[in-house]
């Protein structure tokens, strides 16, 4: 019998696709403009290349901080940063995230909808900001309200999902087991393989809005586009 249903949170209750988008092009554009500087500076092809070979890599093992990905761009062509600039630049960069970030239209409703038959909780990643307690969805206490457990991975020494421990310790909080819980997300690595391999049943997330390219894998698992498909959970979990 499913008891909880276990949310991540960006690009599964709001939307900050946008914001990411603008804010990635606004680094890369600071960071490269400051590279040309330097004669021996590559040029825009390579630095692109490499900045998204960089992000990727970091990214595959979950390190979300963007003055270490910039960091190791700089040292990748060679170039001193100034630190002071880049932390500036990575304030701003979250700043802009979180003014672009919104819940998705049907969010409030379906939370108020599911709190009714479940119990509720998050687990979600931090993005590598400089401190801690300070996730966006501190910016949304009408979303923070639906939920008994929220676990902030990557922070307070608790590894960033996949890694089981996360999902494992929200298990514990709410004290039902693997079985009884389902975990909606919209990231394949990170968020479906990461619940199936402490055996939480999950359901991913491909939302019509999101602006993306969906890994294209084959699978068996329940995939929805609008969070408001979860209420028929029943047909879901099967």
């Amino acid at each position: 019998m499913i008891k909880a249903l276990l949310f991540d949170f960006g690009q599964t209750l709001v939307n900050s696709a946008d914001g990411f988008r603008m804010a990635e092009k606004i680094a890369k554009n600071r960071i490269f403009a400051d590279m040309d500087s330097d004669p021996d500076g590559p040029d825009w092809d390579q630095f692109l290349h490499q900045y998204r070979k960089i992000r990727k890599a970091s990214h595959q093992r979950s390190d979300f901080s963007r003055l270490t990905i910039w960091q190791t761009v700089y040292q990748q062509f060679g170039v001193e940063p100034d630190l002071g600039r880049l932390e500036q630049w990575e304030t701003d960069y979250w700043a802009l995230v979180k003014s672009q970030t919104v819940p998705f239209p049907e969010t409030v409703r379906v939370l108020q909808t599911l709190t009714a038959r479940y119990r509720l909780a998050v687990i979600t990643n931090t993005q590598g900001q400089k401190s801690t307690g300070n996730h966006r969805i501190a910016l949304f206490p009408q979303l923070e309200k639906f939920f008994e457990v929220i676990i902030v991975a990557g922070e307070s020494g608790i590894p960033p999902k996949p890694d089981p421990e996360p999902f494992r310790l929200c298990l514990k909080k709410l004290n039902i087991t693997a079985s009884q819980a389902v975990f909606i997300g919209d990231d394949w690595r990170i968020d479906i393989c990461g619940a199936q391999n402490v055996g939480i049943r999950p359901v991913w997330l491909q939302h019509y809005s999101v602006k993306r390219n969906w890994p294209d894998v084959k699978t068996d698992l329940p995939i929805i586009t609008r969070l408001d498909q979860l209420s028929d959970l029943r047909e879901l979990s099967r």
